[in-house]
């Protein structure tokens, strides 16, 4: 089979490490870098060894799959051009501005058989993968998501941001459709929300409360699970999750609980290699995506409905 051509639009900060990867991945040649900004795909073009363009145009007839991270609003433009014109996509979060424009590439993705992927990154990370075979009808889910301000990704507000990371696992761990949202946030640093608190109850009775900040002093990336026989605790950032279960005769001192507890913690890992990974494979193998169109919209729907709930707390 020969190999996959692939090209990366746009290539600001997170799009440079894209083409890194690619440039890294045996079976693929990295046909192309696109950039609005001429100097800026020239030096990431010199930087990974590939053509240089500003027009993502000039890369119809000449790649097989492409990596959208253009700003959001370009989102379901340009991917929609890609896959009409036959080009596998992984666009990253969120999929689109709106829930009928995330629609609109499922269908035509589905119709033409390509790959659509969006990149929620933390599915990929090993201590959410993990989580199989351990997670059994959670209950309850605390998540905590809180970051220093950076101007970039502020085009949108904190939920759009960073807290659609924390949506997607959530509607990955409970399979089931969300009966109330409830929500309150405030700008702080920005034009845009940037502390935000949701509380999202499963049509099955789960309860997720979820908070994310970017303009916090230190970095946390956290959830916490409560579930019949367990309480799990998963540090995305350290890569590790700690197991704790009552067990009958555990505790060595009286009137204590008879809790066991497990931690696992993971080496050094590479979420996005990976998940560049998953789309090549996915593409070549004609597999479904880890994180589909379908996946992306589900969060995305939940986002709007969330920052909905934000716009009238914060305009009331």
């Amino acid at each position: 089979m020969s190999a996959l051509r692939a090209a990366v639009i746009g290539v600001g900060y997170l799009g440079r490490f894209h083409a890194q990867k690619y440039r890294d991945h045996e079976g693929v040649i990295l046909a192309g870098v696109v950039d609005a900004s001429p100097e800026r795909a020239a030096e990431v073009a010199a930087e990974v060894g590939c053509p240089a363009f500003t027009d993502h145009r000039q890369l119809f007839g000449r790649v097989d799959l492409v990596s959208i991270a253009v700003p959001t609003q370009y989102h379901y433009a340009v991917a929609r051009e890609f896959l009409e014109n036959g080009v596998h996509v992984l666009l990253e979060k969120p999929i689109t501005q709106t829930v009928a424009e995330a629609d609109e590439l499922i269908r035509i993705a589905a119709e033409r058989k390509l790959v659509l992927q969006v990149g929620h990154l933390e599915r990929f990370n090993p201590a959410v993968i993990a989580l199989q075979g351990v997670l059994n009808n959670p209950l309850f889910i605390e998540s905590h998501r809180l970051a220093p301000f950076k101007p970039r990704g502020t085009d949108v507000n904190v939920v759009l941001d960073l807290m659609i990371h924390d949506i997607d696992i959530l509607l990955s761990l409970v399979r089931h459709p969300i009966a109330a949202v409830n929500a309150v946030g405030v700008p702080v640093l920005s034009g845009e929300v940037d502390i935000a608190n949701a509380r999202l109850q499963f049509a099955n009775g789960c309860v997720a409360n979820v908070t994310a900040s970017r303009a916090s002093r230190e970095t946390m990336r956290k959830i916490r699970i409560f579930q019949k026989d367990a309480y799990i605790s998963i540090d995305y950032q350290n890569r590790s999750i700690a197991i704790f279960r009552r067990q009958p005769g555990a505790s060595q001192i009286p009137g204590l609980p008879d809790i066991v507890m497990e931690e696992r913690r993971f080496e050094q890992s590479d979420a996005l290699r990976d998940e560049i990974a998953a789309f090549i494979a996915a593409v070549s193998d004609g597999t479904a995506p880890v994180v589909s169109g379908e996946d992306g919209r589900r969060a995305l729907e939940i986002a709007m409905q969330i920052s909905g709930r934000l716009w009238h707390e914060v305009s009331a």
